[in-house]
């Protein structure tokens, strides 16, 4: 019997999307893990498998606000902040609640990482690249950002959070990892949350029009999650000196239009294709330049985009009435590229 210690490990925003993958995978690696979230996205039925575990602990509350307590108070090794909404539609309707959880939360986040001692890994996002002038974008680009519109609630929040990071590292009072998420897809998706994959699947299931926003030749790079968390848990892991950013995504580059070809193909769906204005700062490319991950990591994707689709498929089919209901509403809903999936929370 092995009497080495189990990692201590928390997880804000661990309920949501991303963060439920990730709860899993350390899980599966033999972790404690707690998690703590305020469910604006997340889901309880995310945590089914977690949930089972002994090893598992599940806090209710916000980072914006001062943390429990009951966290403060323990030691941990290992923090992943992913504790922000990346849904488009429900971090514009909150901007303030959305700015806040990345500079305020990442600072509560921060100092207990310095408290105890952990490494501090923020899952930061590819829109603080903007709408990039630099196409693949690396991590050494400074974007092409309009800190004044209607997204940069999320991207000058991510980048604040960011800069509130690499200082405190700098100052040597903790030990920060900062990954940059590109579009990640996979089970778990609301079919609500006005990403581009969970839309166009839900309206092609529902038999609604697939609304397309542009020409539909603006591109996205769209990773599965499971090569995602493993990219998130190597970079964590890592024991070099600090890496700076690193960027996490599949360089692999699609029009918006080849994505909803291959989900109607595979949906078998006859939808038709609705076209809407192109909204305010939407990128038209986006595809990362994953260099530094291969070269520090080892990592890249290993998830082919028609494999992944045929699995986040499956999800969705078993869940056909609450798509049914999510799309029912507005069948214009956004199918735009946006943002990944990041956690963040989501």
């Amino acid at each position: 019997m092995s009497l080495r210690r189990q990692k201590q490990i928390l997880i804000a925003g661990g309920a949501g999307f991303l963060g439920s993958h990730l709860c899993d995978r350390l899980l599966s690696d033999g972790a404690e893990v707690t998690c703590i979230d305020n469910f604006l996205t997340g889901q309880l039925e995310y945590l089914t498998f977690a949930r089972r575990e002994p090893r598992f602990e599940l806090i209710e509350a916000d980072v914006v606000s001062p943390l429990p307590t009951k966290l403060t108070r323990r030691r941990f090794d290992q923090i992943y902040n992913l504790a922000c909404a990346a849904s488009p539609p429900i971090y514009q309707a909150q901007p303030e609640h959305t700015l806040l959880t990345s500079v305020i939360g990442t600072l509560h986040l921060a100092r207990l990482a310095e408290s105890c001692g952990a490494r501090l890994l923020l899952t930061s996002t590819s829109e603080v690249y903007g709408d990039p002038e630099m196409h693949p974008q690396r991590e050494d680009y400074w974007g092409h950002v309009n800190c004044t519109g209607p997204r940069a609630c999320y991207d000058e929040g991510k980048r604040a959070a960011e800069t509130l990071c690499f200082d405190l590292d700098r100052l040597s009072r903790l030990e920060i990892r900062v990954a940059r998420i590109f579009n990640t897809y996979g089970p778990r998706l609301r079919a609500e949350d006005g990403r581009v994959v969970s839309t166009v699947i839900a309206q092609s299931l529902a038999g609604a029009p697939i609304t397309i926003f542009g020409d539909g030749r603006q591109t996205r790079s769209f990773c599965y999650v499971d090569d995602l968390v493993d990219g998130l848990a190597r970079l964590m892991a890592y024991d070099g000196r600090q890496p700076g950013p690193v960027n996490l995504g599949n360089p692999s580059e699609h029009t918006i239009l080849e994505l909803v070809e291959m989900v109607r193909k595979a949906t078998g769906s006859s939808s038709a294709v609705v076209r809407r204005p192109l909204p305010e700062d939407d990128p038209k490319r986006r595809r990362p330049d994953i260099s530094k991950a291969g070269a520090l990591l080892g990592w890249r994707p290993a998830t082919a985009l028609g494999e992944g689709l045929r699995r986040t498929i499956e999800w969705f089919e078993s869940r056909r009435l609450l798509v049914a209901r999510a799309v029912a509403p507005d069948v214009g809903s956004t199918t735009r590229g946006d943002s990944p999936n990041r956690s963040a929370a989501a």
